[in-house]
């Protein structure tokens, strides 16, 4: 595969410089945990703004500290000296001005004296001052914590203005929430500590009023297996809120008179784990991540339960503004899981799981259609290749779940004019020795006929000439499923759907379609996971052969030397980038800038831009014009979050335009950018 080009750098760069997250929704987050002196609130803000600096220069936007970072969380009734409270409140507009000099929005944590109470604060700090105070509103009194010795509660305390030095002021409550002015679906929402343990955490109403990046000062000491139980409790309520979740505690610079502090740090989006810091480090700790802005904001928009919740309290709007660092080393959304094979799970542990609980979907799903209709028997099309083979697997193991004679799994091969030595060779001794039917029908001179019918030229290899095969075997599995008083069940997978890579009323109609719901690249790992676990004997010397096979449809005459002329990759592209545009595309709704992007990062050294430019136009195109096949496919099982059944995940008119995809594939081409840079010169 080619290396990437220097232009397809150059252009990355130029991307995210100019580009930034405002059309790809990245922002980059960081969470720290500071080396800490208690109750030192100079080394705390001194070690705070370098932390700060260092954050800036790694291209992090936002930055999250742990709770009473200025100040120290185990200061005990230190709180209640004067001295610490003004230090503290000092440091805090010394803060707020390196926060503006490194242009990032920073949360550090402070005790806030007003009224006659102390309140335990986060402070958002950006643009050069302190935007707002947020009081923690659940304090532990139990156990090792003893916090409403010093603190009271926010649970009910209407925003209040605050007095800063220069007769300036800000607003403290909890019913406060950040929003970037200048970044799109970009609103913080903040919650300390034990708000999280609650029973209703104060982010589940932040998220419902729109926040989608939750920001978490913490100090939660470390006790015996709590590490794994808060790790849950921030992976569950990103998922929850459908947002990002960021999390900083304190580190073990804090005492240990009594417990013992680690620097956990974590960061979530909408359920999963992106970054988390070792623990027990008393220098600085820092994690990093891309958080996916308009991926959060899709989930949203697509889940009916987020949209149809009530809306609790109103919030008070505080505005921002967002600095994307874009001159990182690391651009932005490297700093993200982006695998290139997103249907494929990477841990072989995790593949075989999930190998074995599909092959559960799709033939429990066979199973009950089977006793549902008492069919006598079904009919399947074997041809040697992926597809079909795992099909056949698929309708084994319905049967020996039914407790019926696999003698019923009437398997046809049909050779015809494209058909190898190999593949047929392949498909005949694989049913046999899976104690099926074997049935061989071939097709040469059915379709010769139908080539004299209707004028046809054999000579000439159309897409007439390939076609008349597909339909002529649909037919011959059609006529043997009404004579054995079965059902034809479809082998063709979710990427030819995606693509239209079938014949219409060819394979792309049977009664039961058992791999409608696997991509082109897991099919692979399925048939090579049966090999291993589910068959022995000869069996899986030929299932693994089959693995090895290149894929073909073989409509298309062999060369004189019996090997292939007709490959599928050659003509529509490789299936790993397809399934990649389709994972992108329907699961979170991406435009083609965005999954070019991404799609650049994931294949670097495989492929160049202007090759996947090239199959993302590919793609674009057909997923368009071949919803028409889609719209009236057959049923079949859904095993992951991305399908296209027309009755459940994808309803898209047949007759819909793709020109504005197509636009804006077309917009990145080199080409394009050559001349809009050739433009902007001569201007």
């Amino acid at each position: 595969m080619p290396e990437l080009q220097v232009e397809s750098t150059h252009w990355l760069e130029f991307n995210f410089e100019e580009m930034t997250a405002g059309s790809h929704g990245f922002l980059r987050v960081a969470a720290v945990a500071p080396t800490l002196k208690v109750s030192d609130v100079s080394y705390n803000s001194a070690a705070i703004i370098a932390a700060m600096e260092s954050s800036a220069k790694s291209g992090a936007s936002v930055v999250l500290f742990p709770e009473l970072s200025l100040t120290g969380y185990s200061c005990g009734d230190l709180f209640g000296q004067s001295l610490l409270l003004s230090n503290a409140w000092r440091a805090l507009e010394e803060v707020a001005t390196a926060a503006g000099e490194f242009g990032v929005i920073a949360v550090v944590g402070l005790p806030v004296a007003l009224d006659g109470r102390l309140y335990n604060c986060a402070a958002m700090v950006g643009d050069g001052c302190v935007l707002g105070l947020v009081p923690k509103s659940y304090l532990p009194t139990s156990g090792e914590y003893y916090e409403r010795r010093w603190f009271a509660s926010g649970v009910g305390l209407p925003a209040t203005e605050v007095a800063l030095s220069h007769g300036k002021s800000v607003m403290l409550g909890t019913n406060l929430l950040f929003v970037a002015e200048n970044l799109p679906n970009c609103v913080f929402g903040i919650e300390i500590c034990e708000d999280l343990w609650a029973v209703t955490p104060p982010s589940g109403e932040q998220a419902l009023a729109g926040a989608t990046l939750l920001l978490n000062p913490s100090a939660s000491n470390e006790l015996l297996g709590k590490s794994s139980y808060r790790r849950d409790l921030v992976r569950l309520q990103s998922a929850r809120c459908l947002a990002a979740y960021v999390y900083a505690s304190a580190g073990p610079g804090e005492s240990s008179t009594d417990v013992v502090f680690s620097g956990h740090c974590l960061i979530a989006e909408n359920g999963a784990v992106l970054a988390e810091s070792e623990r027990f480090h008393f220098l600085t700790q820092s994690v990093f991540a891309d958080i996916d802005l308009e991926r959060l904001q899709h989930e949203r928009l697509c889940n009916t339960s987020f949209s149809s919740s009530a809306q609790g309290r109103s919030f008070q709007r505080v505005p921002l503004s967002v600095t994307m660092n874009g001159k990182a080393r690391q651009p932005l959304g490297t700093l993200r899981p982006n695998p290139s094979s997103p249907f494929v799970p990477s841990d072989p542990g995790q593949r075989a799981t999930a190998c074995r609980e599909i092959f559960d979907i799709q033939s429990t799903g066979l199973a009950k259609r089977l006793r549902h209709t008492a069919a006598k028997s079904v009919v399947i099309g074997i041809s040697g290749g992926l597809d079909s083979t795992l099909a056949l697997l698929v309708v084994t193991r319905a049967f020996d779940t039914l407790g019926l004679d696999r003698k019923g799994l009437l398997a046809v091969t049909m050779p015809g004019f494209g058909t190898t030595q190999r593949t047929r060779s392949n498909a005949e001794k694989l049913v046999l020795m899976l104690g099926a039917t074997l049935r061989v029908v071939p097709i040469h001179d059915a379709v010769s006929q139908h080539f004299r019918d209707i004028g046809h030229d054999p000579a000439v290899h159309d897409v007439t000439y390939e076609n008349a095969q597909a339909r002529e075997r649909t037919q011959i599995l059609m006529d043997l499923a009404n004579k054995t008083g079965g059902f034809v069940v479809g082998t063709g997978d979710l990427s030819e759907a995606a693509l239209g890579w079938c014949t219409f009323n060819g394979d792309q109609m049977s009664m039961y379609h058992v791999n409608v719901g696997i991509p082109k690249t897991l099919v692979r790992y399925l048939v090579a996971w049966c090999a291993d676990a589910e068959f022995q004997g000869a069996a899986v010397e030929v299932l693994r052969d089959i693995c090895a096979t290149p894929v073909t449809p073989e409509l298309l005459p062999a060369a004189p030397d019996g090997t292939l002329q007709q490959r599928t990759e050659s003509l529509i592209g490789p299936y790993e980038l397809h399934d990649y545009f389709l994972f992108h595309l329907v699961r979170y709704g991406s435009r083609p800038a965005k999954i070019l992007c991404l799609a650049e990062m994931a294949f670097r050294g495989r492929y160049d831009r202007a090759t996947i430019i090239k199959w993302l136009t590919v793609f674009v195109r057909r997923f368009f014009s071949q919803q028409f096949k889609r719209s009236v496919q057959p049923d079949g099982p859904k095993v992951g979050s991305v399908a296209l059944s027309p009755r459940g995940d994808w309803r898209m008119p047949s007759d819909a335009s793709a020109t504005e995809w197509l636009t804006d594939v077309e917009s990145l081409s080199p080409r394009r950018n050559q001349q809009k840079s050739r433009k902007k010169k001569t201007l």
